[in-house]
């Protein structure tokens, strides 16, 4: 008599839930040395960004801004997704804030230190993403990375429009401090 045979494509799907399920795994505990900075980092921004970026000698007229935060961004539960859009926002925030045209009456100074604290916490959020990002497909991360490549995408056409006048780039702060108080509760989804 023949001895029954397990099907194979079961062992495959079993096969892969486990790789998943260990790829989570590493990622919650390479993340859990964040923890402790996670609950500072945007407050320290916000105030490194202040000092980088005193006001301008003559108020700008803050009129409605055509660059919206994408609020859905903060209905995701999901702490991978949470991370995602926490990488994603930090490194548009770094490349934005690192552009030759920032004005030059901002401190460089704190400026230095504001890009250093964006930088170091973007190399501990790559850390503890998934090297081919299999954890997140599927969980709507797509939509909420468009959405962010979207807001900074009009950020720098809003910059383009107003030859990175040192008024717009005023505006720009303000959608970054804006940025880093949202920043806060998407990592605190993380967790």
């Amino acid at each position: 008599m023949a001895a029954p045979t397990t099907p194979q494509p079961r062992l495959r799907h079993s096969a892969l839930a486990l790789l998943l399920l260990l790829l989570a795994l590493t990622t919650t505990l390479t993340c859990h040395h964040l923890r402790p900075r996670n609950a500072t980092f945007p407050w320290d921004s916000l105030q490194l960004l202040q000092a980088m970026a005193p006001s301008l000698p003559q108020p700008c007229h803050h009129q409605h801004v055509p660059f919206p935060f994408p609020d859905t961004l903060l209905h995701t539960n999901h702490p991978q997704q949470a991370a995602a859009a926490t990488l994603c926002i930090l490194q548009h925030l770094f490349a934005t804030l690192s552009s030759p045209s920032t004005p030059h009456h901002w401190d460089p100074q704190a400026q230095h230190h504001l890009l250093n604290n964006l930088q170091h916490y973007i190399h501990h959020l790559e850390q503890c993403m998934p090297a081919n990002g299999m954890l997140f497909e599927g969980q709507g991360t797509h939509n909420l990375l468009l959405s962010i490549n979207k807001y900074f995408g009009r950020i720098q056409d809003f910059l383009c429009t107003h030859n990175h006048s040192p008024y717009s780039w005023d505006h720009v702060r303000l959608e970054a401090r804006t940025c880093f108080q949202r920043m806060d509760m998407l990592i605190r989804r993380m967790k």
